[in-house]
């Protein structure tokens, strides 16, 4: 599994490909960002960005899916296990089609759930300065025009405050590399119970950068998902935030631009994440079909276009 991460890391080895560890008691960011391979559980080597592209280019998969995960998970126990899961649930619906890629990014798996939100909050904005280098990274190649050209697609799948991760990483590829508009690098964007108050997708708002990177943006959400509700609380002691996007979707649906468009998950998120509801794109325990999410993703990435019918309530339901 290639992964990339600004986790920080040690290793023993000064040239490439090195064996790395990751010091999972350091949660902030390297301005650095590590381009890297899971060999097996606990065992990982940082290839660097060439061997890192080289891989992807070769790769008999199609399409490239960047995974960026929620708060308060560490990289082999919560990360590496979930995207495993999503890449065998594409894979069975259509082996070699969407290779899942996790950006890992340094969250608290030691402090008290409060502190800890505080905690992964920052590093989250903190990591838009890391992971806008991945993204020159991914422009490079996809505008390269020789025989490195990239010719797959890249979507992002945004989990929970992984969202927030995407906008501010966004923010800081604007400002820095491209201050006259980014180019829709993107087809998919996935907004998965998304951890940022309802309105950012609105214009002028933070989160309407998301709206133009990418062609498609579609916004899960589920209104008793109850991680998002604790988060408004914790929010709302601070007086930050509204309600979040990942509990009732986009404020005003008049308002956000054409190319978003919203899944009301509310009639079977608890069927994978029971009780909180709020991880929905896993597990099904009563048979081994593929997750819902996963198989509306599936079709959109395959014809490039959000049609309602993929996601209407009784075809959904039907499948579990």
């Amino acid at each position: 599994m290639l992964f990339i991460t600004n986790r920080q890391t040690e290793s023993d080895a000064s040239s490439l490909p090195r064996n790395i560890k990751f010091l999972l008691n350091e949660n902030c960011p390297t301005q650095e960002v590590f381009f890297c391979q899971r060999n097996e559980k606990d065992n990982y080597d940082e290839i660097g960005d060439q061997a890192f592209f080289e891989s992807l280019r070769t790769s008999p998969y199609k399409q490239i899916l960047l995974l960026i995960h929620g708060f308060h998970t560490s990289p082999e126990n919560n990360v590496f296990q979930d995207v495993e899961i999503v890449q065998q649930y594409f894979d069975s619906i259509e082996s070699n089609f969407v290779q899942v890629i996790p950006i890992v990014w340094p969250c608290n798996v030691e402090a008290g759930e409060i502190k800890e939100y505080w905690s992964d909050q920052m590093a989250a904005d903190v990591s838009g300065f890391s992971f806008k280098r991945v993204l020159d990274k991914f422009y490079e190649w996809s505008s390269a025009g020789d025989k490195d050209y990239c010719y797959k697609f890249i979507n992002v799948f945004a989990h929970s405050m992984g969202n927030r991760v995407l906008r501010e990483t966004l923010q800081a590829w604007r400002k820095y590399s491209l201050p006259q508009g980014l180019p829709k690098i993107f087809r998919n964007i996935f907004l998965v119970a998304a951890d940022l108050n309802n309105s950012t997708l609105e214009p002028k708002e933070r989160g309407a950068i998301i709206c133009d990177s990418a062609r498609n943006v579609i916004v899960y959400h589920a209104n008793d998902d109850l991680a998002l509700r604790a988060s408004k609380i914790i929010n709302e002691k601070n007086m930050t935030a509204t309600v979040r996007l990942g509990q009732s979707g986009a404020r005003d649906i008049n308002n956000i631009p054409s190319n978003v468009y919203q899944v009301d998950c509310d009639d079977f998120n608890r069927e994978y994440d029971f009780p909180l509801g709020h991880t929905y794109f896993l597990y099904n325990d009563s048979n081994n079909k593929p997750n819902l999410i996963i198989s509306g993703i599936y079709k959109i990435l395959k014809s490039g276009r959000f049609s309602q019918d993929i996601m209407l309530r009784k075809s959904l339901m039907e499948t579990l």
